[in-house]
């Protein structure tokens, strides 16, 4: 568990709907958007780690950012690299290492929480 990692990505095209009002004439992801890309990757290797799935009845909830930071902005035509490491585990609360990098270059970073329910 302990030191276990994910690496993610997702495409940011022009065609994402939150573009159309975030902003109009200078499009950028929306920081929250990157953070729940951040949590998701998480999520996923949180459920791999326990070597559970929703389809067990598990559910995993984010719960929670430390250390939050947003460096550079994305934008459409960007591939958004998502890691996730474990950092700690306590009575079902797992702590993650979170960063967004585009191009080698960190463009968000926290300490991302979530809930084993």
């Amino acid at each position: 568990m302990l030191g276990e990692s994910i690496v993610a990505y997702k495409n940011v095209t022009v065609n994402e709907p939150f573009f159309n009002g975030h902003f109009p004439e200078q499009p950028i992801m929306p920081g929250v958007l990157i953070v729940e890309a951040m949590a998701q990757a998480s999520g996923i290797l949180g459920f791999k780690s326990m070597g559970k799935t929703p389809e067990d009845g598990s559910m995993y909830y984010f719960v929670g950012s430390d250390k939050l930071r947003f460096k550079k902005p994305v934008v459409p035509g960007d591939k958004l690299d998502l890691f996730s490491t474990v950092l700690s585990e306590k009575r079902g609360i797992w702590k993650f290492e979170v960063r967004a990098e585009v191009a080698g270059k960190i463009v968000s970073s926290a300490t991302i929480l979530c809930a084993d329910r």
